[in-house]
């Protein structure tokens, strides 16, 4: 849980600093920053995807995590918990999901939960106490949040309550996941995830598309258990 809490600091701590220094930016040049972000983040996403090992794993895992995510609503309970908090913290709502804060909520709640340093890291630290992963993606996190605190807002810094839920539970059942999730698993995983970091950037960051990116993220579930079923089932 150590690793978790450096993360969460780490991401407070950037955010703040963004937020200082985006009063002093023209909106020019934060469009410019949050498209230069977009397209990191899809070039990241792409990077993530080109490891995958079978296309059509990746393909399945999506397909069955799209359609659960629009069952049990996972974008819109993310959109309508960033418009509560919003609501509480800043007195004010800038108009849903499409708002300012909803939008750096959204998509710094993504970006910091779906990738293999999330999921290993978590995973190692609450097996040893070694939060050495954990430490190099609070820095990255914690630079990547200046960058979008500074043109997105205050919403970027709350996306520290679902990190905290998402890698604190994996650290909790880091015993478990150990023993279940090998290394073809947590490939198709990562190029699951990418995809995802592609449609993130394509569709909060560049706003190209609207994409509803978080119904997809049971896909990052749904990919090693194909991976299982194939192994145990496909002869």
């Amino acid at each position: 849980m150590t690793g978790t809490l450096i993360n969460v600091i780490a991401i407070i701590a950037g955010s703040l600093i963004g937020i200082v220094f985006g009063a002093r930016l023209s909106d020019k040049l934060k469009a410019t920053v949050v498209n230069g972000m977009g397209l990191f983040t899809a070039a990241i996403g792409l990077q993530m995807f080109f490891q995958t090992q079978e296309s059509l794993i990746v393909l399945g895992a999506l397909i069955i995590g799209a359609i659960l995510g629009e069952w049990w609503r996972i974008e819109d309970g993310i959109a309508n918990l960033g418009t509560w908090l919003e609501k509480r913290f800043t007195g004010s709502s800038e108009g849903g999901a499409s708002s300012r804060f909803v939008r750096g909520f959204l998509a710094a709640s993504l970006l910091y939960c779906t990738g293999p340093i999330a999921i290993m890291g978590s995973i190692q630290d609450g097996l040893s106490g070694d939060f050495q992963l954990l430490a190099v993606k609070s820095v990255l996190d914690g630079f990547i949040s200046i960058a979008f605190a500074s043109t997105l807002g205050i919403g970027v810094m709350f996306s520290i309550l679902p990190v905290a839920i998402y890698q604190g539970g994996i650290s909790l059942l880091a015993g478990t996941l150990s023993s279940v999730i090998n290394e073809a698993m947590m490939t198709e995983m990562t190029a699951t995830g990418g995809v995802i970091l592609f449609g993130l950037g394509l569709s909060s960051l560049l706003e190209i598309k609207k994409i509803r990116v978080g119904n997809f993220l049971p896909a990052i579930l749904i990919a090693p258990l194909i991976v299982w079923a194939i192994a145990q089932f496909g002869g």
